[in-house]
This record gives C-alpha cells, sequence and structure tokens, in this order.
C-alpha cells in the first residue's frame, strides 16, 4: 500500500522488502494475500491516477517478490529438515554402536562366567577329593605305610588328571586367540555349505599375515552377515567369498547372484559390522550391479597395522 500511495517509490529496491517478507512468512492459512497483493495497485488506480503501466509493474513486482520470499522459505525449511534429519541419524548410529558394543561386552560377560563355572564345576571337586585323600594319607603314614603309598600312587594319578582338565579348558579359552584366520575362515564357509546346500566357493591366501584378534573376529562376523543376508533376504544360489592380503591391508569380498538391491540400505547386523570395521580403521561397502546375471557384493577392508581400536593405548 505504501509503494502504491507513493509511487516514486518504485524506483528503489527496498520498497519491495515488505512483499518478500509477506511471501516467507506465508503459510497454508495465509496464502489469500496473495491476491490481495496483486488487487491492492488496481483498487488504488482510479484514486491515485496511476497509469495501467505503473499499476501493473507495482503489483507484478509485488508478486514476484511475494513468490521469491516463498521460495527462500522453502529452501530454508528444507535446510532445517536436512539439519534435523542428519541429526536424527547421527543420534540413532551412536544408539546403534553403544548398543553394539554392549552387546559385545554381555556376550564376553556370559563367555567369562561360563569358563568360570566350568572351571569350578570340573576342578572344584577333584581338588577337594586331593586334600581329604592327602590328609587321609597322611593319617596312615606310620601306621599302614604301605595303604599309605597305595593312597598317594592314587592321588598322583587324580593330580595328573586335574591338570589335564585344566590345560584342556585354558586351551579352549585361548584358542579363539591363537587360531588361524584362514583355517577359521575355511571352517565357516564349510559348516554353510553343509548346512545348506548352498553352491558355495572360496579363494584364499596359501600364507597368512600376522594379524590382531580384533581384525580376525569383525571379519569373521562380516562373513556370517553376509552369509545369512544373501540366503535370507537374496534368495542366492551362489556365492563367493576372497579373501586377500596386500602389503597394508587385509581385503574381503563376499559375493552373491541374489535378487538385485532396488535401494541399498544397511541392516541391522552390517551397519553393526560396518562400525566394527571403521572402529579399526577400515572400510566396508554394499553394492548391487546390473547385468546378467546380478552380482550383489560386500566389500570389506581393514589395515593390517597402524591403526588400533579407539579406546585402546
Amino acid at each position: 500500500m505504501n509503494s502504491v500511495i507513493h509511487p516514486d517509490l518504485a524506483s528503489k529496491a527496498d520498497y519491495l522488502l515488505p512483499s518478500l517478507t509477506i511471501g516467507y512468512l506465508l503459510t497454508k492459512q495465509t496464502l489469500w494475500i496473495i491476491p490481495l497483493l496483486v488487487f491492492i495497485p488496481f483498487s488504488f488506480q482510479s484514486s491515485l491516477k496511476l497509469s495501467w503501466e505503473q499499476t501493473l509493474g507495482i503489483g507484478t513486482d509485488n508478486l514476484l517478490f511475494c513468490f521469491i520470499g516463498m521460495w527462500a522459505s522453502f529452501v530454508a525449511n528444507a535446510y532445517n529438515q536436512k539439519n534435523k534429519l542428519v541429526a536424527e541419524v547421527e543420534h540413532q548410529n551412536k544408539l546403534l554402536t553403544h548398543y553394539s558394543a554392549e552387546i559385545e561386552k554381555m556376550t564376553l560377560l556370559e563367555e567369562r562366567n561360563r569358563m568360570s563355572k566350568e572351571l569350578h564345576d570340573t576342578l572344584g571337586h577333584s581338588f577337594i577329593s586331593l586334600i581329604l585323600s592327602l590328609d587321609a594319607s597322611i593319617a596312615l603314614m606310620d601306621s599302614k605305610p604301605a595303604e599309605a603309598k597305595d593312597r598317594l600312587i592314587r592321588l598322583r594319578a587324580l593330580a595328573e588328571k586335574n591338570l589335564d582338565d585344566m590345560r584342556n579348558i585354558v586351551h579352549e579359552m585361548g584358542e579363539e586367540e591363537e587360531s588361524s584366520l584362514i583355517r577359521q575362515v575355511e571352517s565357516l564357509a564349510a559348516r554353510f555349505r553343509e548346512h545348506t546346500s548352498t553352491a558355495l566357493t572360496w579363494s584364499l591366501p596359501e600364507t597368512e599375515r600376522s594379524i590382531r584378534f580384533e581384525v580376525r573376529q569383525t571379519i569373521l562376523r562380516v562373513i556370517q552377515e553376509s552369509f545369512t543376508n544373501a540366503l535370507k533376504h537374496g534368495k542366492a544360489t551362489q556365492l563367493h567369498l576372497e579373501l586377500r592380503f596386500s602389503e597394508s591391508h587385509l581385503q574381503l569380498s563376499v559375493r552373491n547372484n541374489g535378487r538385485p538391491i532396488d535401494k541399498l540400505s544397511y541392516g541391522f547386523g552390517l551397519t553393526t559390522m560396518k562400525h566394527r570395521v571403521e572402529r579399526l580403521g577400515g572400510s566396508l561397502h554394499l553394492s548391487s550391479g546390473e547385468g546378467t546375471p546380478v552380482i550383489t557384493e560386500v566389500r570389506c577392508e581393514i589395515p593390517l597395522k597402524g591403526v588400533m581400536p579407539h579406546g585402546e593405548d
């Protein structure tokens, strides 16, 4: 209205700022203002003796800047929504990582409890029997030396058996730490092929490099998750696993001929694996190519040394 009453303001750009602001603040409930911006100049045309060119120019300018304000509002809202979505995704990823760490911690605690219970159940009773028998042998040493000697011989055999039992348990506890990754992968693939009757082939290096326990466990979990997803979601009938050692990295590829993935996304299992790989300084990628046949691939690469997991010295 100010631009209509004072048409000389039309020569200055700032007279259109109110229209720009109106457009920026428009909502669905205030859309009726748009035709009003066009109608106002024409309603004052006769009383202010404005020419048709002036009236049309003022109305067009105000309408144009109103639409520019609406566009700026749309861009600002889209930017805010994007920031909120990014923040929500980061929050969910942090929760997922925390949840994964808690699951791993609970698994380790459960394994420790199982081992301690097995040590108690296996060796506890034997050691109690050993102590009681030694006490009895000491009491018979003077009065019945032959019987005492026989008891001591049997106690020695019992002690040897207890030692063997303890070594077996300790070996079981340390088996995962010391076992070969190549042998574990072969065993995992063979069991999977046997139990699922899937055409599974693999290519493994002849020699193995020295790798950390965390790297070996992560590689095995990625393979398990890739196999499961290939059958469960992709309905794959053929899989191929390839493991390679480069000069500085361990590289894993699991390919299958399952159904193509329309929209590449990481489920809970692969997301957890992706975070575990990234904690080790590596990367994990999922791809589904076009062609005949369609090949879906999970690729993983982890440095062999130089990068330690977060939180470790």
